[in-house]
């Protein structure tokens, strides 16, 4: 079993990889934007033209596709699509709690744009239908990652506590939380805790 000391040591590894890791990603998508030819104006992707006559002659037309779709797919589509409901919901709710309560509580806001990322509609070689199944992708996903950074906020606000046992794909920030059991630290390192928003926990780097 390491001790705390190692584990921290582990950990803070374990954050210089990821922030390696990023710089990385960075200079790998800026390679595929020279190789792809595009770039980001205000945040929209924006292709040579030639590059986009290149695209779409990979492009599938709408009927065929449909056509070529397995029954069962089809007849999934409205559940699918039906999803879009409870997730707008879920959206609009969550949104409003931490716009009232985060600055309630003086919580960083989370912002929707770092999550909630669509944009692969503006690839040539798909065609409508694919476009939209992509929209609706990056919205759901995107989504979640936004309102899992929400509910991990405030978390750790009002029980920064590890659990007793290993959970599965845990959120960054537990790894600050305060050890189980530890009533101690609970009643001395509970604010210092509630103040820590940086992203690197300890490290105070962005």
């Amino acid at each position: 079993m390491p001790s705390s000391s190692t584990l921290e040591e582990l950990l803070e590894r374990l954050r210089q990889t990821e922030r390696e890791l990023e710089q990385e990603i960075d200079r790998l998508l800026a390679d595929k934007r020279q190789q792809f030819q595009y770039h980001l104006e205000r945040g929209k992707v924006v292709f040579e033209q030639n590059v986009r006559h290149w695209q779409k002659q990979y492009r599938t037309g709408v009927w065929g596709y449909i056509l070529k779709a397995p029954l069962l797919y089809i007849l999934s589509a409205p559940l699918i699509y039906g999803m879009a409901v409870p997730l707008a919901i879920l959206d609009l709710a969550i949104s409003i709690y931490q716009h009232i309560c985060f600055r309630i509580y003086r919580i960083p806001l989370v912002k929707r744009r770092d999550h909630l990322v669509i944009d692969r509609q503006h690839l040539a070689y798909l065609n409508p239908v694919e476009k939209l199944n992509c929209i609706y992708c990056g919205y759901a996903n995107g989504l979640m990652a936004y309102c899992q950074e929400i509910t991990a906020r405030t978390e750790q606000y009002w029980c920064p506590i590890k659990h007793a046992r290993r959970t599965l794909d845990t959120h960054k920030r537990a790894s600050r939380f305060l050890d189980y059991g530890d009533a101690k630290a609970w009643r001395s390192e509970l604010e210092q805790v509630r103040r820590d928003w940086s992203p690197h926990p300890k490290t105070g780097e962005d």
